[in-house]
């Protein structure tokens, strides 16, 4: 279906794209560097990506692989097919509160198929298919990026035309070589970031042929448009990132198909323009495609968000420290310290780890840290482009740079901490789809220079370099991700801080009889984490055999009494099944070991004995309250509250978590209650005092900032609250005089 959509002040698309081509400057112009037609251009990209990942082909299942194959039952052909629809990616029931979230079944539906035709859990065939997948996105995005970079313009025929075919396919190269992609394709699991890429990139080019058919006014496929949206959906259903896709298509469909000029627009909306139907936004038709487009995202969104249930995954602290950290200035800082390490894994992609959690990055606490440099760099560069993205007098750059940003920056905001928590620090396969800005970027900056220099062969040469120094890293990291010996120890150099590194070299070694480089290992693991149970006792039996017996029973005695307390606690349920204390008492030790999800469960089976378990339920609440699980925290208090209807501190507890949501008058109503019927609670008034400050009620607030101060002088952060109100209420006293 074609939809035709006049616009009598609108140019008609087959003249722009005509004028496009006639006009901007062309990229290819002024760089040294290989022409070749299209499909030797895709056949060169093929070979080159397939050279760098080749030797991972019969690696080992390691690291996450266990977990998500060996161990997932959703792979054996006993398990229904409809269950995948309901699991997450470990194969875990989405409504479980053990459950990861990570909704990705149509790669799960993959390594089943790999299972199957193999007859078993052999690992080539695995390999094999992640090697053609990277392959194949790799010859797609000489297609992407000759569109990003040469724009979209068809021959009369309805051919697409390749405008920028140097450029395109050194982005192409960049993106083909690039180390931090192994992780994605040597990793078994990667392949989650694989097939997202794979349909991101079809949703994409699927978006671009919707513009292929041009008559007359302006005319697109409604077919195609949609086409796009369903590739999204599929591309999410692989991996969460995928539905980004939605998003850039807009950014696309304004940026070159209307050519809006964004800094024009804020200025006509600041000033109220009567001109801003001719800005480009109102334009026939981009206002339609884009309500499309967020019309199947939202619809995609609701869906998913039916099945997974409404609560995120409760994630613990050695996973991402950052995110639990009590300072919102240090979560700030850090998330952006992360941020430019993810930029740094793109310019310089030497220093990999399969693993960067467990303390492998310190936390920055303070300004006078000098890590605050890295924070500053990443502004300084981000802005710089941002500005020429927006103020540039050159359309052609206001576009690339613009495009360059959005596809660097868009695919990765699932990862950013800023909508949700997330359960890691660093992870190199999340940087797969930003990449793309990023060699788009590269490449834009290398036409620059070329531009200016003299010698452009000496400059082409220092190019051709680089993608001969990743391709050799590349072939290094692959050989690296074959087994987990290799892996493991290659981790060392970079995060000689993670336990977790640590312990899984020394178990290798231990496993092929090598105990005394084992011990090393081990007492590294326990001096870093000193509750790492598992190290404790793999190092107290090591230790035992070689007769070193004192330290040895050090060690196994306080693995016991962390092992103990737990086991102790399942004895006595073993033997009296419906004992909700017990379970009380199991879900605070869980909790003391920052095992949050076996905590939530231990509670949840307390009050599911004893609905009227008011202990178990406010250790739930604060809990998920604690680890940014809103959303949940309010269910379960409802919930809670619902049993036990008169229970102050539920009330209390629920106030908080309604207060943080920003739901201010239910939260006052709650703590009102709750000091009702416990009056010299001096937290009750001293939160509420918070509520109050948050909400602009200042006088309330520093009634029950005193009420809980007069009840409890050393109430800890009630003097500093109260202190700050006084502070802002003398400088408001100030201003009215």
């Amino acid at each position: 279906q074609i939809c035709n959509q006049h616009n009598a002040e609108a140019p008609n698309l087959e003249q722009v794209f005509h004028r496009m081509a006639q006009t901007e400057p062309n990229l290819d112009h002024d760089i040294s560097w290989f022409l070749l037609p299209s499909y030797w251009a895709k056949i060169v990209v093929a070979l080159i990506s397939f050279l760098c990942f080749a030797n991972s082909y019969d690696g080992d299942f390691v690291f996450d692989d266990s977990e998500a194959i060996i161990n997932n039952k959703d792979l054996r052909a006993e398990t229904p097919l409809g269950d995948l629809w309901h699991h997450d990616f470990w194969g875990s029931k989405l409504s479980s509160n053990t459950s990861h979230k990570s909704y990705r079944p149509l790669t799960v539906l993959t390594f089943r198929i790999n299972y199957l035709f193999a007859g078993g859990f052999y690992p080539v065939g695995f390999h094999v298919i992640n090697i053609i997948l990277h392959c194949t996105i790799s010859v797609l995005m000489v297609d992407v990026f000759s569109i990003l970079l040469g724009g979209l313009q068809f021959s009369n025929k309805g051919r697409r035309l390749n405008l920028a075919p140097k450029t395109s396919l050194l982005a192409a190269l960049l993106f083909a070589v690039h180390p931090v992609h192994t992780e994605c394709v040597a990793g078994i699991v990667g392949r989650a970031d694989l097939l997202c890429a794979l349909f991101f990139l079809l949703s994409f080019l699927g978006y671009c042929k919707a513009f292929r058919e041009n008559k007359e006014g302006h005319n697109f496929s409604i077919f195609w448009v949609l086409v796009s949206v369903i590739l999204g959906a599929v591309a999410m259903l692989c991996k969460e990132q995928g539905i980004t896709i939605l998003g850039l298509n807009a950014v696309f469909d304004a940026l070159v198909i209307n050519k809006l000029n964004v800094l024009e627009l804020i200025q006509k909306l600041l000033h109220k323009d009567k001109s801003l139907e001719n800005a480009g936004l109102l334009r026939k038709g981009l206002l339609f495609r884009i309500t499309l487009l967020m019309s199947g995202g939202a619809s995609i969104l609701y869906i998913r968000w039916r099945i997974m249930g409404t609560g995120p995954p409760a994630f613990t602290e050695v996973d991402n420290p950052a995110s639990f950290a009590d300072s919102l200035f240090v979560r700030a800082i850090n998330y952006n310290y992360y941020y430019s390490l993810n930029a740094w894994l793109l310019l310089c992609p030497w220093w990999l780890c399969f693993d960067w959690s467990m303390g492998c990055i310190p936390l920055i606490k303070s300004v006078s840290d000098w890590r605050i440099i890295a924070l500053a760099a990443l502004w300084f560069c981000l802005i710089g482009l941002i500005c020429q993205a927006l103020c540039s007098e050159d359309s052609h750059k206001r576009r690339i740079l613009t495009l360059g940003l959005g596809f660097l920056i868009i695919p990765f905001l699932p990862a950013s901490n800023l909508f949700f928590r997330v359960g890691f620090v660093i992870a190199e396969r999340v940087i797969y789809l930003p990449s793309i800005g990023y060699c788009m970027l590269f490449t834009y900056g290398f036409s620059l220079l070329s531009k200016q220099a003299k010698k452009k062969k000496i400059l082409a040469v220092a190019v051709l370099g680089i993608l001969l120094i990743n391709v050799m890293r590349c072939a290094l990291r692959s050989s690296q991700w074959r087994s987990e010996e290799q892996l493991f120890r290659s981790a060392l150099s970079v995060c000689p801080l993670n336990a977790k590194v640590h312990y899984n070299v020394g178990k290798n070694l231990a496993d092929k009889g090598n105990q005394s480089a084992a011990i090393k290992y081990y007492r590294e693991a326990v001096r870093l984490n000193p509750k790492y149970v598992h190290a404790m006792n793999n190092l107290g039996n090591i230790l035992k055999e070689r007769n070193e017996l004192q330290e040895a029973e050090e060690l196994l005695s306080l693995a016991v009494q962390i092992q103990y307390a737990e086991q102790s606690y399942w004895t006595a349920i073993k033997h009296r099944k419906k004992y909700p204390d017990c379970y009380y008492n199991l879900g605070r030790l869980y909790a003391d070991l920052n095992r949050h999800i076996d905590a939530l469960n231990a509670w949840r089976n307390a009050t599911v004995l004893k609905p009227e378990h008011s202990l178990a339920w406010n250790n739930m609440i604060i809990l998920l309250d604690n680890t940014g699980n809103l959303a949940q925290a309010e269910a379960v208090g409802r919930e809670a509250l619902g049993l036990i209807p008169n229970d102050h501190s539920l009330m209390f507890s629920l106030a908080n978590v309604l207060g943080k949501s920003q739901k201010y008058k239910e939260s006052e109503a709650l703590f009102l209650k709750a000091i009702k019927a416990n009056p010299n609670a001096a937290s009750y008034h001293g939160n509420l005092a918070v509520l109050y400050h948050r909400w602009g009620n200042l006088d309330l607030a520093k009634k029950h900032y005193e009420v809980s101060l007069k009840l409890d002088p050393m109430a800890p952060g009630t003097k500093e609250n109260y202190n700050l109100l006084r502070r802002k209420l003398e400088q408001l006293q100030k201003k009215g005089g």
